[in-house]
């Protein structure tokens, strides 16, 4: 079996690094206590490592079942920290952020929420032991039903659900203390804004499809002071949103944001256009290979997350190969514990359902032991499945440090015939 094919496979399951191991879920029959001792871990090495702090949030990611969110193939991978699909081209956002935008509301016993999705009803059963009362609005009708028959049967009493345009929000049942939308508009909707009492907050990610940034909005004087958290990706909200939405996608020339790493979003200290990033930091250093600035992955336990990502919209019917480099310098990188978790620049495609067309990476081996800056090119194959896609870049979860700079991508010039 060709090595290309090993650590595609591995990428497939392993993605998210160890949270705990879900042949070991399996074996037992995915029993409570199995599960419960998964979600802890992921709490512990995940969560809190990420610098979540609020002792009411951390005690509802502990309580809450995000297995009973996802769907019956997917429960192994529930309590790593990844987004997950839930069908109608959906997925169910990765635990650190959902805990991040949570503890950013800054949810109170006495607040009513509003809480806009696109189907999982994850994050409203979060909210729901912290707040007063959440509205949750499922923007995608099948999901919509099945997020509020799960909510039903788990007892949460206080989260009262409906299916429509998030970008409309509840009028009826406005105004709200808090509203919070884990999905994403290019700009904040004007019904939103009308709907948040004065004093209010809104988290919210903003921007281009593929470049969002998360604001937390404060409402003062009848107008919104943003604030911007960090850069993250979610799926776009629909219906109005959509409609108006004036930024669109290019497939036909799929290109890397800020691989220079030069401009920083905010106070987060995170690269603009890169995000879910894990032990990395930017330096300032006069021996960067472009500007001024470069990122270093850190680890010392393997199998430990340590990447950053960027997402991209790209067709395969059109674009057959992509020209993908960097400057990469390393320290004593050793080996990962499994295959897919190596130090790595990788590319994995997705098709029109976001199920995983295929993966590819800059280098035929992964980055090992200590180097100086050198740069690194390759070639790399589309699928012709390929609708989007996401750059992965760190040590995965090898230990060491490796250092990145000057990443590029972009539609390599055609060789030979084109694709049939």
């Amino acid at each position: 079996m060709p090595i290309r094919f090993l650590r595609f496979a591995a990428v497939v399951s392993l993605f998210a690094a160890f949270a705990f191991p879900a042949d070991r879920v399996a074996a037992q029959g995915r029993s409570s206590q199995a599960l419960a001792q998964a979600r802890d871990r992921m709490v512990d090495q995940e969560v809190i490592a990420a610098g979540v702090s609020d002792p009411r949030v951390i005690k509802s990611m502990r309580m809450t079942p995000r297995h009973l969110f996802v769907s019956t193939e997917q429960i192994p991978y529930a309590y790593y920290d990844m987004s997950l699909p839930i069908g109608a081209h959906q997925t169910i956002s990765p635990p650190v952020i959902v805990a991040y935008m949570t503890q950013e509301l800054d949810p109170l016993p006495t607040d009513k929420v509003l809480e806009i999705g696109t189907g999982s009803g994850y994050q409203a059963a979060i909210l729901s032991p912290l707040v007063k009362d959440v509205y949750s609005i499922e923007i995608i009708e099948s999901l919509g039903r099945h997020a509020a028959q799960t909510l039903k049967q788990l007892k949460y009493k206080n989260i009262h659900t409906k299916i429509g345009d998030g970008y409309l929000g509840w009028p009826d049942e406005a105004p709200f203390d808090k509203i919070i939308v884990t999905c994403s508009p290019d700009k904040v909707p004007q019904p939103l804004v009308d709907q948040l009492k004065e004093g209010g907050r809104m988290v919210i990610p903003v921007g281009e499809r593929y470049q969002q940034v998360l604001y937390l909005y404060k409402k003062q004087g009848g107008k919104l002071i943003k604030e911007a958290l960090k850069p993250t990706l979610f799926v776009p909200m629909t219906g109005t949103a959509a409609t108006v939405r004036e930024d669109k996608p290019d497939p036909l020339h799929p290109h890397l944001v800020n691989g220079g790493f030069e401009q920083i979003t905010g106070t987060s200290g995170e690269p603009t256009g890169w995000y879910y990033i894990r032990q990395m930091k930017v330096v300032t250093a006069a021996d960067a290979p472009e500007g001024k600035n470069y990122v270093t992955f850190s680890n010392a336990i393997a199998g430990r997350g340590c990447r950053a990502l960027q997402g991209f919209a790209i067709d395969g019917r059109e674009v057959h190969e992509l020209e993908v480099s960097c400057m990469a310098k390393g320290k004593d990188i050793r080996r990962a514990p499994q295959p897919g978790l190596e130090a790595e620049v990788m590319i994995v495609f997705y098709d029109a359902n976001r199920a995983i067309a295929g993966t590819t990476f800059l280098d035929p081996e992964p980055f090992r032991g200590t180097f100086d800056w050198q740069r690194k090119s390759q070639r790399l194959h589309v699928p012709g499945s390929a609708r989007e896609a996401i750059m992965n870049i760190g040590l995965v979860g090898a230990t060491g440090e490796l250092s990145l700079d000057d990443v590029r991508m972009g539609v390599a010039p055609e060789v030979a015939s084109p694709r049939k």
